[in-house]
């Protein structure tokens, strides 16, 4: 027997702004996954934590899949996203 997706309505309250984010640091261990979400700023030295989001590998995996499906439908839509990969070492700024 196949099994049956369960819908989850999900509500945002409208006061919710969300976080950006230009650089992240990944953790693990084998119980969990640690992503530290940062913002980064031109010529600065420091910065903070904005978000840490605690994963099980298991939802990671799922995770990573679900991106790389809206980044081919985002890619599909708009074009290939540049990555970094052309920018200069000592110019790179975010996630790596």
């Amino acid at each position: 027997m196949p099994d049956k997706k369960q819908q989850i309505n999900v509500e945002v309250p409208e006061d919710e702004e969300g976080t950006y984010s230009n650089f992240a640091v990944i953790n693990h261990s084998p119980a969990e996954f640690v992503i530290d979400f940062l913002r980064i700023l031109p010529g600065t030295r420091k910065s903070r934590v904005h978000a840490r989001i605690i994963m099980a590998p298991q939802n990671v995996k799922a995770f990573l899949r679900a991106l790389e499906e809206n980044v081919k439908k985002y890619e599909g839509r708009h074009g290939t996203i540049e990555t970094t990969a052309n920018v200069k070492p000592d110019k790179q700024i975010g996630f790596q």
